[in-house]
Formats: structure tokens, sequence, C-alpha cells
């Protein structure tokens, strides 16, 4: 299939990313995994290593003539996706090793699908909404918003369980055909 990057970002439903880990497995990506420092405090990293076969990645490794490198990609999911994020990633703002890899990896036109771990009242802030319109603008599938059955809750409310990890991964393989989508968004196996 191909080379599949994770990035993870702080929110409840981070401890999903090993079901999205090895449902990718089994349908033939090799997935490495970038987490955010926020992140890390939200799922198991040695499961979700032993899930993907790899470290997680918090950071460049250097190769020994010291450049900086990252995992190859063929596809990108970023999920859960904070505000922070969002917004810092729309703006171009590359502070951190997994929001520069990001950038990168979208600029260079790859698959990418972003799923906003957002609350209803962080989702109706103006600079958010400008921050989904920007990266979709530049191709990034942003799973968010009744069109595509992923909507934010009120603060308080949001459920990890319905995060819809399995979705985004049919996105990045609807870039390559390898899926298709009924008439009300529904991805369906190729």
């Amino acid at each position: 299939m191909g080379d599949l990057r994770i990035v993870v970002c702080g929110g409840g439903a981070a401890n999903g990313v090993v079901g999205l880990i090895q449902e990718a497995t089994r349908r033939g990506w090799s997935v490495d995994v970038t987490a955010t420092q926020s992140g890390l405090d939200f799922f198991e990293k040695s499961e979700v290593a032993r899930a993907s076969g790899k470290p997680v990645r918090t950071t460049y490794k250097f190769a020994p003539d010291g450049r900086r490198i990252s995992p190859p990609a063929d596809g990108l999911i970023v999920a859960p996706a904070t505000f922070n994020t969002i917004n810092k990633l729309a703006a171009g703002i590359a502070d951190t090793y997994p929001l520069s890899s990001v950038a990168e990896v979208i600029g260079r036109g790859v698959p990418t699908v972003v799923v906003p771990a957002v609350n209803s009242a962080l989702a109706a802030r103006l600079p958010f909404r400008r921050a989904i319109d920007d990266l979709r603008s530049e191709g990034v599938r942003v799973l968010f918003g009744p069109e595509d059955g992923w909507e934010p809750l009120p603060p308080g409310q949001n459920d990890p369980r319905k995060f819809p990890w399995l979705r985004a991964l049919d996105l990045v393989e609807e870039a390559f055909g390898l899926t298709t989508v009924d008439q009300v968004g529904v991805p369906l196996r190729a």
C-alpha cells in the first residue's frame, strides 16, 4: 500500500489511535506515528509502538551527516487535531516537529486528512473556521461539519469512542482510488 504517517495531538480520542494503526496495517499500510508533546499524555506509547512496529516520534531523527530526516509519507492523518494545531498549521506556524513535518507533507501534495477534536465553543471561533477553510483551499481533507457527519459537541460532552478514525483512513485511501464514497459521503471499500 504505502507509508502512512499519523500525527496525534492531545485529546481524549487519542487513545483510539491503536485501532487505526491496526486497521491500517491490516489494509497493507506501513504506519509511522508522530505525537505532539501534549498528545503523549493521552495514549500509551508502548502500545502504539507495538501496534506500528516503530517508536513514536516527537522530533526529527538526525542522519549521521547531521541532516534532519522524517519518515516517508504517502498518506497523512492528523487526528485528533486540536484547536491550537489546526490554527497554527493553517497560519504556517511550524514551531514543533509535528507541525513542521505536517506542513512539509501538505506542501508536497501528499493526501492529507485532518480530523478536528474541538468542542462547539471552540469551533464557533472565527479564527478556527478560517483555518478550516484555509486548509481545505490547500487540498487538505478536513473531516468536519454536517456534510462530513462529524460535528463538535458542547463543551464536556465529546465521546472519544465515536471519533471517526476509520473514516479518516477511508478518506486517505479514497485519494488513491482504493475506496469510493456513496452519495451521502459514506466510504465504501472498493
